[in-house]
């Protein structure tokens, strides 16, 4: 044939030694998870062939060195429905240096989080979520200054987070839900400048709210913990579009400009004990506001009436509903009013039977019979008005 129509042969460099006893290590702790139809997921590694050809490895063939070297570890199949790993993570993986993702699947490996994993120094994200971990997060993680994502939520660790993690320059997403962390968070996360989402949800952290936020931050959720203290870090990250700071300890009143963040759509701050009078500074714009079981007094701001789902129940508000809020109802601009269990004294009139079928009212509970009979969460109770004895001046 003439040598236009040859194909050029591509040789693919043989993978690092380091790499391939890196990864005969990690295998030999690990295994599947049960037993299944389907091909397991270690069914392709064999080590008489090529372990950039395995499942979950991704080899870059034009590292420097000549060797292939692996930037990619997926360890367990990402089918849904699949049983996952058992096993330990192996130290070794410490030796793949030219690492950029390393990821578990859902499953049961325990143990320790290896601390060589903070020797990767290339690792970009690392996702070791939905299994059994155990011990703490190894502080060594802080050294990963290339790092972007960090998931480790749904394990059992224990322990705090390392102020090391709070100072990550790269780090976008920081996500440690679901686990038995406890004691007291960074007092600032001002180092992550990159920094757009903190969820460290259920968890038994105490104390106060880190004193500065990063400016980057869009999401913060520290629900279902103990935390303590203000609000008013708060106001530090104003480009937060999600507050979820529900079922803590948190005092004290809500900053009026909390509800001026130009990009908020959540605000959730149920089940704490905030108190005193809530007084907006402006026509409140966000999407879901759930302020529901404080200790929140005065009369309810007519600025709240462009909120769609406004939780104020179990409070302690008095007064007469706002009429705007009847007329948001009407126009199905809201869609969600719960005022149930408070001390309120009158609501504007409103016919059933002109509420939206998108309405969601409950009203039950004050110093006054429901204008409507409307349909109300399970936990609203089944009186229907509050003792007079209780409505007394």
């Amino acid at each position: 044939l003439p040598p236009s129509s040859c194909l050029a042969m591509v040789t693919l460099q043989p993978l690092d030694r380091g790499d391939v006893a890196a990864l005969q290590a990690v295998r030999s702790w690990l295994r599947d998870g049960a037993p299944s139809t389907k091909p397991s997921f270690f069914s392709s590694w064999n080590f008489s062939y090529d372990p950039c050809s395995f499942e979950g490895v991704l080899c870059d063939h034009s590292a420097a060195g000549g060797a292939s070297r692996v930037v990619s570890l997926n360890l367990g199949s990402a089918i849904a429905g699949s049983a996952g790993l058992r096993g330990r993570l192996h130290p070794a993986l410490g030796s793949l240096s030219e690492l950029l993702q390393l990821s578990l699947s859902p499953g049961r490996v325990a143990g320790l989080i290896p601390r060589t994993i903070g020797q990767l120094c290339k690792l970009q994200n690392l996702g070791l979520s939905h299994n059994r971990l155990a011990g703490t997060v190894p502080p060594q993680i802080g050294d990963l200054k290339r790092l972007i994502g960090l998931d480790f939520s749904f394990n059992r660790l224990t322990g705090g987070v390392p102020e090391s993690l709070a100072a990550l320059p790269s780090l976008i997403s920081l996500g440690l839900a679901h686990n038995r962390l406890g004691g007291y968070l960074p007092a600032s996360f001002s180092g992550a400048m990159a920094l757009e989402q903190i969820d460290l949800r259920r968890n038994s952290f105490m104390g106060a709210l880190p004193t500065t936020l990063p400016p980057s931050l869009q999401r913060l959720i520290l629900s279902h913990n103990k935390l303590t203290g203000t609000l008013h870090p708060i106001l530090s990250a104003p480009q937060l579009t999600f507050i979820d700071l529900s079922r803590n300890q948190l005092s004290g009143m809500i900053p009026a400009q909390i509800f001026s963040l130009p990009s908020l759509s959540s605000l959730l701050l149920s089940w704490n004990h905030l108190a005193g009078d809530v007084a907006p500074n402006d026509s409140v714009r966000i999407s879901t506001l759930d302020l529901s079981f404080n200790e929140l007094t005065g009369s309810i701001s007519p600025r709240f009436a462009f909120v769609q789902n406004l939780l104020l129940n179990n409070n302690r508000f008095a007064g007469e509903v706002p009429a705007q809020f009847a007329e948001e109802l009407l126009a199905a601009s809201m869609k969600t009013l719960f005022l149930q269990h408070n001390y309120l004294t009158g609501f504007p009139p409103v016919a059933a039977e002109s509420l939206p079928l998108t309405a969601s009212l409950c009203i039950r509970y004050n110093c006054m019979p429901p204008p409507v009979d409307s349909l109300c969460p399970q936990n609203a109770g089944s009186q229907s008005i509050r003792p007079s004895d209780q409505c007394i001046p």
